[in-house]
């Protein structure tokens, strides 16, 4: 062969390969050609977002409470658990973690609207430090029960109020009572405003709840509830605001001697979802967890509302003074408080024209 014809042969050779690699050998070729099959029983990426948000789903939640277990929000979580899982034959499950273990409330409502947690029973508290009308709860003496409260929670003013949620990243759901808040006094009985001029309460720093205690003339802590009993027991403080479940479960009969039964406010939790994580479920399945908070709040109130008096009868056994204290003696208190909060917010206002009697 002579060399002409040799550089020919090899050149025409090389082509062909440059061609056959180009239309689909090697890293060259097309999605199509190159991509493997799925394996028997796999599904493509489209199907099983398809079956996350279908009526079969299986799903896993975590929750979080800032009360110990033997309280009634964390019984109220428990049922809330039972009434899901019975509800969705078994596929949706729930996770409750206690007594704060996913840190303060403030740190699991950033863990909510991040998605890192599912639910929460939030204090309307700690709510209303993002959403002031849910301070529309704590205005003093509007209910007399908490089953009237409760009643209260389906008002159209209440649901809107779980609404202004939404732009957080939540979706407020609903509510739950876990009594009626009390006064405890460390070595003093008080029977009238006067009597706790001068006096260090500790009171939740919750702007509404400040302003009913400093118009007694009570300087007010905002210690944290762990601290709480220390506080007392070193004279921190005088005395606390409570509720007789709390009183009770933390053991603070053995620091403090009297407890004025005022039922001043209700103390209602505000169950919350991150709303990502509730809107892509079906709509069944929202109906299921509604439905199942539904009964977990019917479950605490008629509970917590048998216990009442359970409980005024365990803390005297303890050793404590336990009285009521009427409403009309803190007359001036409320109508303060009510003028003052009626112009911060119209939900407010609408909420405190529509309950108080």
């Amino acid at each position: 062969m002579s060399l002409l014809k040799y550089w020919k042969s090899l050149t025409a050779s090389l082509g062909l390969m440059f061609l056959l690699t180009a239309c689909g050998g090697g890293d060259g070729g097309s999605d199509t050609a190159s991509e493997p099959e799925p394996a028997e029983g796999e599904t493509g990426g489209e199907e099983e977002a398809a079956s996350e948000g279908s009526a079969d789903a299986e799903h896993s939640f975590k929750l979080g409470v800032i009360t110990p277990p033997a309280h009634m929000w964390h019984q109220a979580a428990e049922k809330f658990k039972e009434e899901l899982e019975a509800n969705s034959d078994g596929r949706m499950t729930l996770e409750i973690y206690p007594s704060g273990q996913l840190g303060n409330e403030s740190d699991m409502l950033q863990q909510i609207e991040a998605g890192s947690l599912d639910f929460g029973f939030i204090t309307a508290a700690e709510i209303s430090s993002r959403e002031e009308a849910f301070s529309a709860w704590f205005t003093p003496y509007l209910f007399e029960t908490i089953k009237d409260a409760h009643e209260a929670r389906q008002s159209d003013v209440a649901t809107e109020m779980l609404g202004t949620l939404d732009q957080y990243g939540m979706t407020g759901l609903d509510y739950l009572f876990a009594g009626q808040r009390v006064m405890l006094f460390k070595d003093k009985e008080v029977k009238k405003p006067e009597d706790m001029e001068g006096l260090v309460l500790r009171v939740t720093p919750s702007p509404p709840m400040l302003e009913f205690y400093n118009s007694t003339g009570a300087a007010t802590e905002g210690i944290p509830l762990p601290e709480v009993y220390s506080a007392v027991q070193t004279g921190v403080i005088d005395g606390m605001d409570m509720d007789l479940d709390a009183t009770i479960t933390n053991k603070f009969f053995e620091v403090v001697d009297y407890g004025a039964v005022t039922n001043h406010m209700v103390w209602p939790a505000v169950a919350v979802m991150n709303s990502a994580t509730f809107t892509d479920l079906p709509e069944e399945d929202q109906q299921i967890i509604r439905d199942s908070l539904a009964t977990a709040a019917d479950f605490a109130v008629e509970t917590r509302f048998a216990q009442e008096e359970e409980f005024k009868e365990t803390l005297a056994d303890e050793g404590m003074t336990i009285y009521e204290l009427d409403k009309s003696v803190f007359e001036e208190q409320i109508q303060n408080f009510d003028e003052v909060y009626k112009q911060k917010d119209p939900m407010i206002e609408k909420f405190i024209t529509t309950f108080r009697e």
